[in-house]
């Protein structure tokens, strides 16, 4: 993270440009469970918060409430490949964490850290500018009571409450060189609230039981996440086709007879909510899930029956669910997620919500620089209304101040000078309100605004042609080539489009030369024709096996086809893990003092490499084969066999020449990558 920044000006491939600093003027901070974020947005939990790095790279680009991959007790799941559909709306079949409990916790607990280093080198600003960095983590769990009151997620929970031993063993493998970070008060309590997601089907009396017993016996704020399926099919449907044309889209009966009914939905919030204030603790809601939908695309396996619907389709629906649920249930606070991005973010924030989450919108092209854009656009919003504090743009955004004023305010002459406030260049209402002396009317002010803005944005949406469905059907440009293991068109689209930031660039040698191949013959190594061998750029793309779930999302935004995380060389990040799947071509590189030593396998067949660089003699073998290389001139000095050799064993020149160009490129230290971060 580090060199890479000092190196190249960017981390995890974030440029510093798409850094997110906020406005010094301006107040975009929220409460979220009785916390101070400083701005209500962040990911959603989701395939791209599971790992130390998208920590770091929602923080880096404006994230400052972080749901986080959500985990359960089943955590050796077995998730179809790919899962991820974000070619149009967004669509998927992953839906926790894809690493084991203890994993799940040492990535978080390292994404903090290295969040902390940060502000410790003041990245972002000086120490005058911390409070745009307060920054919330929410811990997100499933499915069932059983498994939340499991030993092991009991455990976890309580690690995040309290990681000091997790943050010892991780302080104690800081670097010699990087000592200096080794004292840094890197924070503990990592989390003390939770969101809850509540899958499909989940009966009423288990959602409630799971919040009493994290409200009581674990001792934290809660929120629940519950499904759009509460709008009703009819509802739900009539939007979907009616009124968005997504014809295609076919829900099911069933989904939604077993789903939380809006009856019991209101009386669990009732109930939890009374019982949440009895014991110091907070409780509120967020809408929404993803929508349970028919899988009618050939994206995704046939063997899976159903398919899980976001983006923008999403956001309409759910819009029309917060105001359903607003007018029975307006003093419930409600946090929000459901295709949020930049465009509609400043009208999210507009009705109160905290936090405002997006996963679908971070999934496309830009990846999480896209994300600066959404505080940016608010900023903007709220310069325009002379407004410097995100309540007097709650309350003014919408058009909807004045009646907010009457209906908060019962004072007349302070409802006198809160409208005069609002029709100022300047608005102040919360000054207006502290030199009355009623500075508690201040959040009853606010939460009326929301509340009136609710069906204006609501509409807004409604009306926006760019939820329909035509406006979501141009797929992603596709050249018709096909991916090889060098040379691409050069986008660089799959490197931020990957959740874990598996895809990365280095830069190679340009090669073009005939080449002979070796073949045992009679009881010597003879060379025989090879065949043309050719690199046409410098600039590559690689992929890190550790960090790849194998989503496909970066194959449904590559202009060619064949899939980066397949076709692309695949590093792994130790000789065990790349022993471990043989059934699946790629590289090991390590380098020790002036030796390389990379071990491949290419088309099923494995080979071996060690470069000794101060003398640039290299050892090229199959294991029955073996070729001593000038490797600077990739020139065959000396080819050797094996007693046990074959007649007729060949060994393929080209896959040296594919393993010297990888891995003098990966292990180039000028640029930051997976595969040379332990030695730069």
């Amino acid at each position: 993270m580090l060199r890479e920044h000092e190196r190249e000006g960017k981390v995890f491939d974030l440029p510093a440009r798409k850094f997110w600093h906020g406005a010094g003027d301006l107040d975009t901070s929220v409460l979220f469970h009785g916390r101070r974020a400083a701005n209500p947005v962040g990911p959603a939990a989701g395939p791209q918060d599971q790992m130390a790095q998208n920590v770091v790279l929602a923080w880096l680009a404006g994230s400052r409430i972080l749901e986080l991959k959500t985990v359960q007790i089943n955590d050796r799941l077995a998730i179809p490949r790919p899962c991820i559909d974000a070619t149009t709306v967004g669509y998927n079949v992953e839906w926790s964490q894809e690493l084991r409990l203890g994993q799940s916790l040492r990535e978080y607990v390292a994404g903090s850290m290295l969040v902390d280093v940060l502000k410790a080198t003041n990245l972002l600003g000086q120490p005058s500018d911390l409070l745009k960095q307060d920054t919330i983590l929410d811990m997100s769990v499933g499915y069932d009571l059983a498994g939340i009151r499991s030993p092991q997620v009991r455990g976890w929970i309580d690690s995040m409450k309290d990681a000091r031993s997790e943050v010892e063993a991780l302080r104690r493998q800081i670097p010699p060189d990087l000592a200096r970070f080794r004292d840094v008060p890197f924070a503990t309590a990592l989390s003390g609230q939770i969101t809850l997601s509540t899958f499909h089907g989940c009966p009423a009396g288990e959602i409630e039981g799971i919040v009493r017993f994290l409200l009581t016996e674990m001792d934290v704020d809660v929120t629940v996440k519950l499904n759009p399926t509460l709008l009703g099919r009819e509802a739900v449907d009539g939007l979907l086709h009616d009124v968005l044309g997504y014809h295609e889209v076919r829900t099911r009966p069933r989904d939604f007879d077993k789903d939380l009914q809006w009856p019991q939905a209101l009386e669990i919030t009732d109930r939890l909510s009374e019982l949440a204030r009895s014991r110091g603790r907070t409780f509120q809601v967020k809408f929404s899930n993803t929508l349970v939908v028919e899988n009618h695309r050939p994206f995704f396996p046939a063997s899976e029956a159903v398919m899980y619907l976001s983006g923008e389709p999403l956001h309409v629906i759910t819009l029309h669910l917060v105001d359903r649920y607003r007018r029975a249930r307006p003093e419930v606070p409600i946090s929000f997620s459901a295709g949020v991005d930049a465009r509609n973010f400043a009208d999210c924030a507009a009705l109160g919500f905290a936090p405002v989450t997006t996963c679908t919108d971070l999934l496309r092209p830009g990846g999480y620089g896209r994300l600066p854009k959404y505080v940016d656009n608010l900023e903007e919003r709220m310069r325009g209304l002379g407004v410097r504090r995100l309540g007097d743009y709650v309350v003014k955004a919408c058009g909807q101040g004045e009646e907010a004023v009457r209906r908060a305010v019962p004072d007349g002459p302070l409802r006198a000078a809160l409208a005069d406030s609002l029709r100022a260049p300047a608005v102040d209402l919360s000054g207006v309100l502290a030199r009355a002396g009623q500075p508690g009317l201040y959040e009853a002010l606010v939460r009326a605004a929301a509340l009136l803005n609710t069906p204006v944005v609501v509409e807004k949406a409604r009306r926006d042609p760019r939820y329909r469905a035509e406006a979501n059907r141009k797929l992603p440009r596709k050249l018709g080539s096909y991916l090889v293991l060098f040379d691409c068109v050069n986008c660089d689209k799959c490197v931020p489009v990957c959740p874990n930031d598996a895809n990365f660039v280095y830069e190679t040698n340009v090669l073009r030369r005939e080449y002979e191949s070796y073949r045992y013959e009679q009881g010597a190594v003879r060379p025989v024709p090879g065949g043309l061998f050719e690199v046409r750029k410098a600039h590559q793309i690689a992929n890190f096996q550790d960090f790849c779930n194998e989503c496909g999302n970066c194959d449904v935004f590559c202009p060619e086809d064949g899939g980066p995380y397949i076709e692309k060389p695949r590093f792994f990040g130790s000789l065990e893990a790349w022993k471990a799947l043989p059934s699946r071509d790629g590289f090991f590189a390590e380098r020790q003092e002036s030796i390389d030593a990379v071990w491949a396998r290419i088309r099923g067949v494995e080979y071996h490499l060690e470069v000794d660089r101060s003398l640039d003699r290299g050892l090229f073998t199959d294991g029955v084969l073996q070729l001593e290389v000038r490797h600077s001139e990739r020139r065959v000095l000396a080819a050797s066999a094996r007693a046990t050799a074959a007649e007729g064993h060949r060994l393929d020149f080209s896959a040296y020449l594919n393993m010297a160009l990888a891995v003098d490129g990966v292990l180039d230290t000028r640029k930051a990558n997976p595969v040379n971060a332990p030695y730069l």
